[in-house]
């Protein structure tokens, strides 16, 4: 018995290293699986370079939806692209025609390859689609307005251009500059009564007067969730689901970038309570997503990351927010949206300081997903 017993467990012993080593072994398979979705995914560029065309216009693509919210992955992309379509089929659609648009455009025109290839000649023109279509007052399924989207977003490859000529002697990046531009521009052409391409004006962020401490408590949950809400307004997408799911889609990228993202969209949502901005751009999200943005932009991606610069950051993403507010309150007074202008300029402006914190910017031809940089 005691023989037969010393056989059973050793062949028990055997079995539970041969498990033990299949568990561990399946289990690298699997993150070195996630770890190719992750961060810029050159791979996928190197397989699609002898495919067709097609396929190499929808990575292209992909990576422009992506470059909105500064990843450069195309599985981001896709994952993005899906939760505008969950948010809102017209807008999805809007989206997709914008990109594609405005890809098409450079490779006609015969922009730089890598550029086009990297996304950098779509995110552009599919930001002017999906404002256009969240703007327009003729509500959705208008079919005219794919007229506009495809000339908007068209023009933004031009734009792109010329401004790249200037800043490249600063090694600055063009950023959203050419979307605030078209966007400002097609909805002074239109206005608000326009027979064919009608608009809401926007309104300034109103304060309200008398604002009770107790209203605050009362309402912390939707602020909460206006934080949350602050990624998606990025695209325009006010929908609690489908912001979590373009949150997911940055963490894909970069772990790092998803935390400045809800970091600087808390702070933008700080900043519109410190100035009693109107309850709807809280709970929305609109009062932090420039806040957003000029805190990713600082966070990691266009410096390399240690604690000066995640303070830097976060100072970004308050000088963001309040220069939001600011220029919301101007331009709002004649019903324009003040977009991302205040997170482009900042954001820009930081690139350009001296001092001990120039020593942490990264090179603009050397910028990858943070945890690479």
């Amino acid at each position: 018995v005691s023989h037969s017993s010393k056989r059973w467990m050793i062949s028990s012993n055997g079995q539970t290293k041969w498990v033990k080593r299949y568990c561990s072994g399946a289990g690298r398979r699997v993150m070195s699986g996630l770890l190719l979705c992750t961060g810029d995914m050159k791979h996928v560029d190197k397989y699609m370079h002898d495919k067709q065309f097609v396929l190499q216009l929808a990575v292209w693509g992909l990576r422009g939806v992506a470059r909105v919210i500064l990843a450069n992955n195309p599985l981001s992309g896709a994952l993005i692209l899906a939760a505008l379509f969950w948010d809102s089929p017209w807008q999805g659609l809007l989206g997709t025609l914008g990109v594609l648009a405005s890809t098409l455009t450079a490779v006609i025109i015969g922009q730089d390859s890598a550029e086009v290839e990297g996304g950098l000649h779509g995110f552009n023109g599919m930001l002017v689609s999906l404002l256009m279509g969240v703007f327009s007052s003729a509500g959705p399924w208008y079919w005219w307005l794919l007229l506009p989207v495809c000339f908007g977003s068209a023009m933004c490859v031009f734009l792109f251009s010329g401004l790249s000529s200037v800043l490249d002697r600063w090694d600055l990046p063009v950023s959203v500059f050419p979307f605030n531009t078209i966007i400002v521009l097609y909805l002074l052409c239109t206005g608000p009564d326009n027979p064919y391409f009608p608009h809401h004006p926007a309104a300034p962020p109103v304060t309200f007067p008398n604002v009770k401490q107790t209203c605050l408590h009362s309402s912390m949950l939707k602020v909460t969730r206006g934080i949350l809400l602050g990624v998606g307004q990025i695209f325009a997408c006010g929908a609690l689901w489908p912001s979590l799911l373009i949150l997911g889609a940055v963490l894909l990228y970069s772990p790092l970038l998803a935390a400045h993202a809800l970091l600087g969209s808390a702070v933008g949502t700080m900043a519109g309570l410190s100035m009693a901005v109107r309850h709807e751009s809280l709970y929305s999200g609109l009062s932090g997503f420039n806040g957003s943005l000029g805190c990713m932009a600082v966070g990691g991606l266009f410096f390399t990351f240690s604690w000066r610069t995640h303070l830097f950051a976060i100072a970004s993403a308050f000088l963001s927010a309040y220069a939001d507010i600011a220029l919301s309150n101007l331009l709002g007074t004649v019903g324009l949206p003040a977009c991302s202008w205040a997170a482009t300029l900042t954001a820009t402006l930081m690139l350009l300081l001296t001092g001990s914190l120039a020593a942490y910017r990264i090179p603009m031809a050397q910028v990858m997903a943070p945890e690479h940089n």
